[in-house]
């Protein structure tokens, strides 16, 4: 007993010792932190299984550089998966019957198929017709008006629309919150256990940011696989003579805003751009729409007045208003004869992308 004593009495003296306790403090916190820092790194390696599929930008050939390249919301598979399966989805909107697909529809280019105005939720309709969604990463701004300049934006609006959708966020996320599936989208694609207001648009951005038409009969005769019918090559010949100046290739806008002479609807007193400017310059003025995918994407025009592409052809020829704003390209109208008119219809048909509209990967999930 005396030895132990001795030996033990030593010992603990060196422990007591101050400057000795903050040694052994400080080896204690130090394989606490190695033990912390093997568990994240193996939790890092169980998320990293599970990296996100980054998909590039389609950027087809003969199309300019876009002017939006997702580098604010990198562009994924699982992103996109996401956000088609929101824009699908009728819980985005109060009533739960109205999702995005419901005015933009697939088979009319993402437009409303032949419909004047789209429908909203509470038997509402729209002041506009609902614009076509492709080829978007190429447009400055978006909506009719040019209200927006960017697909986030552009997403919120119908969303909270009292005439559109007539949702909110909160009520939204209380019904998708259930959801496994979402959860775990959401988990993947932005490294969040919550569904938050701003994911919700950035997963719809990669969406619809990522519907691509180019490969319609006109995108085969530029890449030398198809050769247009003389009266389609007829009425290439009248576009470039008579169209192109608002219509140009490839994308077939130039994403302005012009009075194209038609005049004010009363019940609906619409005023186009002016509404957003306050700028009576701006009256009567909406953006120039694109050509392509239009024999399928009826109504026509801001509201949809027209039902055919033969009376839009028509509006044209004789049926140009003159007002203070009306786009001098346009005084007098487009001088055509009806079989420059049936060549210019054959060769709008030409646009038509099939393919984009059966395209499984913007089908309904």
């Amino acid at each position: 007993r005396r030895g132990e004593k001795k030996l033990i009495n030593p010992v603990c003296k060196i422990i007591n010792d101050h400057s000795l306790k903050k040694l052994f403090v400080i080896a204690g916190i130090s394989v606490l932190v190695s033990l912390l820092t093997w568990i994240i790194s193996a939790c890092n390696k169980e998320q990293n299984t599970k990296q996100l599929a980054l998909m590039q930008q389609e950027i087809p050939n003969g199309f300019p550089a876009p002017l939006y390249t997702f580098q604010d919301n990198p562009l994924s598979r699982e992103g996109f998966e996401l956000g088609r399966k929101l824009f699908y989805d009728g819980r985005l909107s109060i009533d739960n019957e109205h999702p995005c697909s419901s005015c933009h529809q697939q088979i009319a280019g993402f437009g409303t198929f032949e419909h004047d105005r789209s429908h909203g939720v509470n038997n509402t309709h729209t002041l506009r017709n609902a614009p076509v969604l492709f080829n978007l990463a190429w447009s400055s701004s978006l909506h009719w008006d040019g209200a927006f300049s960017s697909l986030v934006d552009e997403a919120a609006q119908p969303i909270h629309g009292s005439h559109e959708m007539g949702e909110t966020y909160a009520g939204i996320i209380n019904k998708i919150n259930d959801d496994k599936e979402y959860r775990e989208l959401f988990r993947q694609v932005f490294r969040s256990t919550f569904i938050r207001p701003e994911y919700i648009l950035k997963a719809l951005q990669q969406f619809t940011g990522s519907l691509i038409s180019a490969n319609s009969k006109y995108d085969k005769y530029k890449r030398g696989e198809y050769i247009f019918t003389p009266q389609e090559n007829a009425g290439y010949i009248i576009y470039q003579a008579k169209c192109s100046s608002c219509h140009p290739e490839p994308l077939f806008t130039d994403y302005s805003f012009r009075n194209i002479g038609l005049p004010v609807d009363p019940f609906l007193n619409d005023f186009g751009r002016m509404m957003i400017t306050g700028n009576t310059s701006d009256s009567l003025k909406f953006k120039v729409p694109t050509l392509r995918n239009s024999n399928v994407s009826s109504n026509y025009m801001h509201d949809g007045r027209f039902g055919t592409l033969g009376q839009v052809i028509n509006h044209y020829r004789t049926g140009v208003q003159p007002s203070a704003t009306l786009d001098p390209s346009l005084a007098g109208g487009i001088s055509m004869t009806n079989t420059d008119a049936n060549n210019l219809f054959q060769f709008l048909k030409a646009l038509t992308d099939s393919s984009f509209l059966t395209d499984s990967r913007y089908k309904k999930p």
